[in-house]
């Protein structure tokens, strides 16, 4: 039987996932990276992307992480983001209404408009939909 380690997802709100992982793949902020069972310890900063948990039982499952920090230390890994979802829990349209929403945003530039915002809320909305579709 493969190694495994604890792996916690949480954001703010909740938390999101807790459980025994072989292994992980993250989306670093700098590109992605794996953790196995008895990683070095490691601090991350987290991008937009798909967090890839491959379970104790050899299932793959996905988290969609919208910036944060991973923690690995002690054969835990934490996943601290600001927002995460599990591929299950995303609802397609509303993220197809959002993706919509920051798109028309950026087209139209209307003043007082946030850019910035407006594309963390496209890549969200994008992201979202990835996962969803994996």
């Amino acid at each position: 039987m493969a190694a495994t380690f604890l792996l916690k997802v949480a954001t703010p709100e909740r938390l999101v996932f807790s459980g025994r992982a072989r292994s992980i793949i993250a989306p670093g902020s700098e590109g992605y990276l794996g953790v196995l069972a008895h990683h070095a310890p490691l601090v991350a900063t987290l991008g937009v992307g798909d967090l890839t948990v491959f379970g104790e039982d050899g299932r793959e499952n996905h988290i969609a992480v919208h910036r944060g920090v991973l923690e690995v230390s002690g054969n835990v890994a934490t996943v601290l983001a600001d927002t995460a979802e599990l591929a299950s829990e995303i609802d397609e349209q509303r993220a197809q209404r959002a993706l919509e929403r920051a798109r028309k945003r950026l087209q139209e530039r209307a003043p007082g408009t946030d850019l910035e915002r407006a594309q963390l809320a496209l890549g969200r909305a994008l992201n979202r939909l990835r996962v969803k579709h994996r």
